[in-house]
């Protein structure tokens, strides 16, 4: 057999337009007949001959087309198109094309995949399946459908006789891991429409799929060498040969005709030989504007946001969409885009103390990494970290100091210096770590941690030792610390109400126990003789403040006029004796955050979709009740001085005071995003697309070794190709 792949695979990456003859696109779905190719890119379909050249488009509806098949003549191509809302199938007369006809209504997606030697058109669908299986129905031009009596069947194949039906089963499972082997490996079956079905490739436990019959023999794909490749066997299964040697680029999909098979490589089409066992790279270009790559506009960006965040005075709103960092004034003032780097993706963007810059992670180099940006948009990017390997989620900058906090993808939490960029790691364990909050006076860091019996415990590290203070136990779950403002106090949540909505768990159905309000509010005071502000009055109310309440409120101003928090002391010795249970009922409650005057969290509803509401209590031993300030939230956010709140609802953002009872008019207090929107390169997008999923790859595969794969060189070796993509749906398979 000769192959030329290896001599050609320069060409076949080569992306840049070609002035004089087209462009080069990702091509899929090949279709053969005779000396035509139909084959889908830019989401429509094309047609070229075998020879190669320029490619004519046959169809140009937005909806994107896909799965062609020619009738047994050549008189006919169907295929699958969304131009009505659902995949169904349409035809078209050929060569010429011209207006598709549509041929089924189903309910369910329905692909083009094959026609009967008397001219059938065959289609795969749920819709006729009493489980969620596949189904092969054939459908006459001329009227009538008939289902093929195969469960689980598709992807056939008749022989010349029109008597012996060639097919797959099951179904592609949709795991493109490579060199899958499993329950649903895809294998090769024989029917003759009489006896039971027969399976041709069970000696392998890996894929074999895509069968097409020609000359008493089924050609198909399969990685049996370790790559996608052709291969053939004769009609019983036996007399197994190989056809292409492909090493390391799948072959993806096929059609034979003729003798001839056209099918994918990599972005290509190759064409192979049979009487002369020899394979070529079909030279494409296409005769195109590539409209796909022209510039896009976001105009609803609040559907793409991933984060949003107060400067530390509650004036303005920090958000992050598609990878993009845009600075929004709560009242007047100037929406400033603040990241204009060039297919650089940032998240999880914070203000720093200072409200003048921004804090965010950056995969400009590769890794995600600290950066610095002015919020203004104006000025330099400053990288604060340089060796990032691995995700690392949102930073938490301390209220005053050089420190911020961030966890990542180990299930490590760390500290970072923003001054001499020196790095601790402060969780103990890798059983899963969260909710970090900084004491007021930047000197302390709280934060969850999961024991190793999986409940999740409170613990406060302190920056300046290194000391680590377990503050809950390990019999319940507790999380969500909330400093109060003076240190005095820590608040946080605890599943310590475990009464369950069952009566017995001895029912005919044996329900297990359901807690759908386990969680109260607890305090713990961080040091010995506090009073707590919730506390009954008695006869000890009345003796002066705690000797640390009057040096809070006669801290002294420093020369430029900012005042300093007093410094945070923790008495460790007894620490967990001094805990106390707040007077709110039980609920089910996240997000818990503090200010001077109130406590606020985020209380769910119980049953099917339930609501979170934005809830408040007043500090205080008057009684006091929870309020609802805010029904159904999807997020909130208290500023750093505790003054305002960030409430995101439905599509809206509200920044109003951090009051205990409901804003009058909250509508007054809504943040005007009406004139927010902002342009996208798709090229640049996809690119970035790409590397952050091959990053995911690597960091979520459970061998951190990659079994021993380059991983690197395995983008290196796709990356060339995302440069020809022309759809989302082309750059998820080039993904895959």
């Amino acid at each position: 057999m000769k192959t030329t792949f290896s001599g050609l695979l320069l060409l076949a990456l080569v992306a840049v337009p070609l002035a004089a003859e087209g462009v080069r696109g990702y091509y899929r779905y090949p279709a053969l007949h005779g000396d035509t190719i139909v084959f889908a890119a830019e989401g429509d379909l094309w047609t070229v001959s075998t020879a190669g050249g320029l490619a004519q488009r046959l169809t140009t509806h937005p909806g994107e087309e896909s799965h062609p098949t020619f009738s047994p003549d050549g008189a006919w191509l169907a295929f699958s198109a969304t131009y009505e809302g659902p995949m169904e199938v349409y035809t078209v007369a050929m060569p010429g094309g011209g207006l598709p006809i549509r041929r089924t209504w189903e309910p369910e997606s329905s692909a083009a995949t094959t026609w009967t030697p008397g001219g059938e058109l065959v289609y795969t669908t749920m819709r006729y399946s009493t489980l969620p299986d596949l189904q092969m129905i054939a459908l006459d031009l001329e009227g009538g459908v008939r289902r093929l009596p195969l469960s689980q069947a598709s992807e056939g194949s008749w022989d010349g006789s029109g008597e012996q039906l060639f097919f797959v089963r099951p179904a592609f499972h949709r795991n493109v891991t490579r060199r899958y082997r499993g329950g649903t490996a895809r294998q090769i079956w024989s029917f003759d429409g009489v006896s039971e079905a027969e399976v041709l490739t069970a000696d392998y436990a890996g894929e074999s799929h895509t069968p097409m019959w020609w000359n008493e023999r089924v050609y198909f794909i399969s990685d049996r060498d370790g790559t996608m490749n052709l291969w053939s066997m004769d009609e019983a299964g036996g007399d197994l040969r190989q056809h292409t040697r492909h090493s390391g680029w799948d072959v993806r999909d096929a059609s034979l005709s003729e003798a001839r098979i056209v099918y994918q490589v990599g972005a290509d089409l190759w064409l192979y030989d049979v009487e002369s066992e020899s394979d070529r790279l079909i030279d494409i270009a296409l005769v195109t504007d590539i409209d796909q790559w022209r510039e896009k506009w976001v105009t609803k960006p609040m559907d793409f946001l991933t984060s949003a965040h107060l400067d530390p005075e509650g004036k303005s709103v920090v958000l992050t969409a598609r990878g993009r960092v845009f600075v929004a004034p709560v009242g007047q003032g100037r929406l400033v885009r603040a990241s204009r780097r060039k297919g650089v993706r940032y998240r999880d963007t914070v203000f720093l103390p200072d409200g003048e810059n921004l804090l965010t992670l950056s995969d400009e180099s590769g890794e995600l990494e600290f950066t610095r940006i002015p919020a203004n948009g104006v000025g330099e990017h400053e990288a604060l970290t340089d060796d990032g390997t691995i995700l690392r989620y949102a930073g938490v900058p301390a209220p005053v100091g050089p420190w911020i906090a961030y966890t990542d993808h180990n299930r490590d939490a760390w500290v970072l210096n923003l001054d001499t960029r020196e790095q601790k790691i402060v969780s103990t364990n890798r059983q899963g770590v969260g909710d970090l909050a900084w004491a007021p006076d930047g000197r302390w860091l709280a934060f969850a941690q999961d024991a190793t019996n999986s409940f999740t415990q409170i613990h406060v590290y302190g920056v300046e030792d290194g000391s680590l203070t377990t503050i809950t136990s390990d019999r319940v779950n507790s999380w969500s610390p909330a400093w109060a403002p003076g240190g005095d106090w820590l608040y946080f949540l605890s599943d310590r109400d475990l009464r369950s909505v069952v009566g017995s768990p001895w029912g005919t159905r044996q329900p297990e126990p359901y807690f759908d309000k386990p969680d109260k509010i607890y305090e713990i005071a961080l040091r010995s003789g506090l009073r707590s502000r919730f506390q009954p009055a008695d006869e000890l109310a009345e003796e002066p403040e705690d000797e640390a309440s009057e040096e809070s409120e006669a801290s002294e101003d420093d020369s430029d006029g900012d005042t300093k928090p007093s410094p945070v002391e923790i008495e460790t010795e007894g620490i967990a004796r001094r805990l106390r249970e707040l007077p709110v009922p039980p609920g089910d409650y996240r997000g818990l955050a503090a200010n001077e005057t109130g406590l606020f969290w985020v209380g769910r509803d119980s049953g099917r979709d339930a609501k979170s509401h934005l809830m408040a209590l007043e500090i205080g031993n008057d009684d006091p009740q929870p309020e609802t300030l805010f029904s159904e939230v999807r997020f909130y956010e208290l500023s750093a001085d505790g003054k305002k709140l960030l409430i995101h609802k439905d599509d809206e953002l509200y920044v109003v005071d951090a009051g205990t009872s409901p804003p009058a008019d909250a509508e007054e207090n809504r943040v005007d995003l009406g004139s927010w929107t902002f342009a996208i390169d798709p090229r640049e997008d996809w690119r970035q697309i790409f590397v952050d999923a091959w990053r995911l790859e690597r960091d979520y595969f459970y061998d951190p070794g990659m079994h021993g794969i380059d991983w690197e060189a395995v983008r290196d070796k796709y990356l060339p190709l995302v440069d020809r993509v022309t759809t989302r749906s082309e750059l998820s398979e080039l993904i895959g």
